[in-house]
């Protein structure tokens, strides 16, 4: 049966009833002749007030070029082409969709998002092939009944709307895999919602819940639950047993106590950032077999047990903004890629070695699990604080490993400071806060040994050869100079795992970078990179963290989206329109997603 018998029996003018004049202003005749080629077509941000009929009956007329041409070529006969399978109608200004959405039965992607809609049509009930439905940043305050006949919807996107409430037999949906509802009214979730078995990211954050219903935890393929920004003053118990559960967003609510998960031996990512928090104990820790990543920040936390070493699969750990006043040293035997403890009370780190960075607090709490007595704790605090006679921390290299000769504001390094190491193991070296201008030449003489070196803070405008013989480099600060490239001999450092160039001069990503594997965490914010090749980036399976913040970026890439081991990339502070900063706010997980849906097919 052809196609326009098919749709024969919808409309009874079909086949009879040309395409409209008027649709050639706003559609061109271009582009729907390609879309019964491709059974796609994408009108997003044309301006529309309304849908044009040409295109809900697209599948109904005859075209116009059919009236012009008698002899059709195969390219041509538009009535063996195939049917509308996906219509992309998002940012325009849409007010309504009218009943000729029925006029589309064969689509499986309709995405209205970005318009000014408050309701939608109950012929959406016929579009039984719907696999994906868009209708995020809209003005709907509530869904029809009919949106439960989409038996075959995976994907419903409902955020940023102003709805109240959901529709009974939203069960229905058996097939959903993905239902955002974030950024809406909503004050309670159905008990119903257990039913949607099929269910694996489900987001209700920036809502007015108070609660969740115990049910959800029925919900047994569910990975992502975000419900951020919400009223939640209690998680209930049987959360907890969700045993396909990854990743668990509960920021910015009013939890008093962090809840037990027994059986989430999958949970990968725990943020609970942002509440009122004031006990961590064994007790909640001890089944975080799997956590990578582990949000406490702004909470009223007063101390870490010693069983925080439990987490020994634990990448990052944030505790900004809390009343600690100590650090368990056990704290320094984990693998942390990231640690954050501003805002804290603390008094048993001095400033100085918690604006080192995450593998120097580490490495101090490492040195003091060693240390036997307090006497010899009273010697490293007095020979660390108080001013040294001599111009070397000998203290520093003995007992530390790092040669120290930070924040003196010297053109170069004397050579007394290299002399002083003489036998001794150095594994740090901090240069920071002084006035170089190129990175002292005597630094070679510690490459079969120092793993960190600090330049930040300096006047470098290039990077030296000697650098690069340090192949047992792991970390590298080059923060605050005056480098705009870096040479490709820093290939060479085969083992980099993390390096700063904030506040320098970069214009573009430095291409010697793509070519270091090991490495897991680049910062290069506040610059003026305006291009980032996301194909090579890619490549770099180890990459996890990426701050590109405050720089030229005009565009992203959509195929950034494929770096699935990217864990932490920050954009904010660029130039570019999309992705919008709404979904900037929801996160890694969220941008790449984002990304990936407009990767051109």
């Amino acid at each position: 049966m052809s196609r326009l018998q098919r749709v024969a029996g919808r409309d009874p003018r079909a086949g009879f009833r040309a395409e409209g004049r008027d649709c050639t202003t706003s559609v061109p005749q271009g582009l729907l002749k390609a879309a019964r080629r491709s059974g796609q077509l994408n009108l997003s941000g044309r301006n529309l007030s309304e849908v044009p009929q040409c295109v809900w009956r697209i599948n109904v007329d005859i075209p116009e070029e059919a009236n012009q041409n008698l002899s059709f070529s195969s390219a041509e006969r538009w009535w063996e082409q195939t049917d509308l399978t996906k219509l992309i109608i998002s940012n325009n200004k849409l007010q309504s969709l009218t009943d000729d959405l029925r006029l589309l039965p064969a689509l499986t992607v309709l995405d209205i998002h970005d318009n000014q809609l408050t309701s939608l049509p109950s012929a959406l009930r016929e579009l039984e092939n719907l696999q994906k439905l868009n209708v995020s940043h809209n003005k709907l305050k509530m869904l029809p009944e009919e949106i439960t006949n989409l038996k075959n919807l995976k994907g419903l996107y409902l955020q940023h709307n102003e709805l109240t409430y959901i529709p009974e037999g939203f069960e229905q949906l058996s097939n959903l895999e993905d239902l955002d509802l974030s950024s809406n009214r909503l004050s309670t979730v159905p008990v119903s919602f257990s039913s949607l078995s099929s269910l694996i990211r489900l987001n209700l954050s920036s809502n007015q819940l108070k609660s969740l219903p115990a049910e959800i935890s029925k919900m047994k393929r569910l990975k992502h639950l975000d419900c951020n920004s919400n009223l939640l003053e209690t998680i209930p118990p049987e959360l907890a047993g969700m045993e396909s559960l990854e990743l668990l967003y509960l920021r910015r609510n009013k939890l008093r106590f962090l809840p037990e998960f027994p059986s989430c031996r999958l949970l990968k990512e725990l943020h609970v950032g942002e509440n009122q928090i004031e006990m961590l104990g064994a007790e909640h820790l001890k089944h975080l077999n799997s956590i990578l990543v582990l949000d406490l920040r702004d909470n009223k936390l007063k101390s870490v047990p010693d069983e925080i070493t439990l987490l020994q699969s634990l990448e990052r750990l944030d505790l900004s903004n809390n009343d600690i006043s100590s650090l368990p040293c056990s704290l320094g035997n984990l693998h942390l890629k990231f640690l954050a403890l501003e805002g804290n009370p603390l008094r048993t780190i001095r400033r100085e070695i918690i604006n080192k960075g995450t593998q120097e607090v580490l490495k101090y709490l490492r040195s003091k699990i060693k240390d036997d007595g307090p006497s010899q704790d009273s010697v490293t605090e007095t020979a660390m604080t108080l001013p040294s006679e001599s111009r070397v921390n000998m203290h520093a290299i003995v007992t530390l490993k790092i040669l120290d000769y930070s924040d003196k504001q010297a053109p170069f390094i004397p050579d007394e400071v290299f002399d002083a190491v003489k036998n001794n193991i150095i594994t740090s070296v901090n240069f920071s806060k002084n006035q170089l201008c190129e990175i002292p030449k005597r630094i070679i003489e510690l490459k079969e040994m120092v793993s960190d070196v600090n330049l930040s803070f300096n006047k470098l405008s290039f990077i030296s050869l000697e650098l690069c013989m340090l192949q047992k480099l792991t970390f590298l600060d080059l923060r605050n100079n005056f480098l705009s490239s870096l040479p490709e001999e820093m290939k060479l450092l085969i083992r980099l795992q993390t390096i700063n160039l904030s506040f320098n001069r970069f214009k573009m990503l430095p291409e010697v970078l793509y070519h270091i594997s090991t490495l897991e965490t680049i910062l290069i914010s506040n610059n003026q990179v305006g291009s980032l090749d996301a194909l090579k980036m890619k490549m770099m399976e180890n990459l996890s963290t990426l701050d590109l913040q405050n720089n030229d970026l005009l565009q992203i890439p959509p195929e950034l989206g494929n770096c699935v081991n990217l864990r932490t990339l920050l954009l904010d502070g660029n130039p570019f329109r999309v992705p919008r900063a709404t979904i900037l706010m929801k996160g890694t997980a969220a941008i790449l997603e984002y990304l990936r849906d407009r990767i051109p097919t």
